[in-house]
């Protein structure tokens, strides 16, 4: 009996032990889960902080950031919840540039856009760590940004707003039949308004029109060019520059009074005293710009692999009131390609 008690005992000890391992297993095996579980879910719940930095406030910068915003809201990242922005606008200052794109590197920024090319120049100077995405950027690659719009190679990608300007060149010659003689008004220092000019430049000369450069190094000098033009030249071309953009009540000031035709970049121009642009739609780049944010952000990609991106949607606008007031007749069937959407109205 002792011996067939001690087995007894023996046997029941043994699957205590076994059982008791076995629910040590399961403790840990629920701990580790719930583990896994948090860190899931306190990287889901991760708050972004984007830093933004503007050359300068004009209707195109504007529109292409508010563009960004509301696409990365509608893509479920939201300022003041999981995301964080810092929007610095420079003031059309270069020197305003480095130093915001100095504290967005210091701030640990998770990624900066930059809106404009002396912006994205700043940016990339800065930090070859950071993720950076730029926007309203002619050619990413003649500006240096990158090593080609299609393999980036470093940590700079984005959007580009190259606009059609042989059409531009076109509309000006509808517009002016008899044009002999167009001003290009940009500003010297501006790398995406010189490369707008050069094409500008081919395509006049395939038109018959000569043209004659008409450069400013600074805001203060515009009014003074414009008006060294008036009796000079038939038109103004101003490609998407950001000094003229911002400038563009200066420019119509002088031009208006002496019946001088300003062809532009794009619409924002056009409402601020241009008379016509065929153009992208800075809106719906920024919201392209926000796709590629969000790949970033969410997806983990990576700027070197994302090729620079383009807005396919140009629309025709005019300025009939401007029109009006220099005596310029539009022709019917511009008038009726014009959608009523992007016809403008001066303000």
């Amino acid at each position: 009996m002792k011996k067939t008690l001690a087995l007894l005992l023996a046997g029941v000890i043994a699957l205590s032990a076994t059982a008791c391992a076995s629910g040590g297993s399961a403790s840990s095996t629920a701990g580790s889960a719930a583990a896994g579980s948090q860190a899931a879910s306190a990287a889901a719940e991760k708050k972004f902080k984007i830093g933004i930095v503007q050359l300068v406030e004009h209707p195109a910068l504007d529109a292409a950031y508010k563009g960004f915003v509301d696409g990365l809201a509608k893509a479920g990242y939201v300022d003041g919840q999981n995301i964080t922005l810092d929007y610095q606008n420079a003031q059309g200052e270069q020197a305003n540039c480095q130093t915001i794109a100095t504290k967005l590197v210091d701030d640990k920024s998770d990624l900066i856009l930059a809106i404009a090319t002396p912006a994205a120049q700043a940016v990339a100077n800065t930090t070859k760590d950071i993720p950076i995405l730029v926007t309203a950027v002619t050619d990413p690659a003649d500006a240096k940004l990158v090593a080609s719009n299609e393999k980036p190679g470093g940590n700079v990608s984005g959007t580009s707003d190259l606009t059609p300007v042989d059409e531009q060149m076109k509309l000006l010659k509808q517009l002016l039949p008899n044009a002999k003689k167009v001003a290009m008004l940009y500003c010297s220092s501006e790398t995406n308004s010189k490369f707008q000019v050069d094409i500008a430049k081919k395509s006049a000369a395939a038109l018959g029109l000569e043209t004659v450069d008409a450069t400013v190094s600074n805001s203060n000098e515009i009014q003074q060019v414009v008006q060294s033009l008036v009796g000079k030249v038939n038109a103004i071309y101003a490609p998407t520059d950001n000094m003229i953009a911002a400038g563009m009540a200066t420019v119509s000031m002088v031009a208006q009074p002496a019946k001088l035709p300003i062809i532009v970049g794009e619409s924002g121009m056009v409402k601020n005293g241009g008379v016509a642009t065929y153009g992208i739609n800075y809106y719906d780049l920024g919201l392209l710009t926000a796709k590629q944010a969000v790949k970033i952000l969410k997806d983990g990609a990576k700027p070197a692999d994302m090729p620079i991106e383009y807005s396919t949607n140009c629309d025709l606008t005019l300025n009939k009131d401007v029109a009006a007031k220099i005596g310029l007749t539009i022709p019917q069937e511009l008038l009726d390609k014009a959608s009523a959407s992007s016809t403008a109205s001066s303000k």
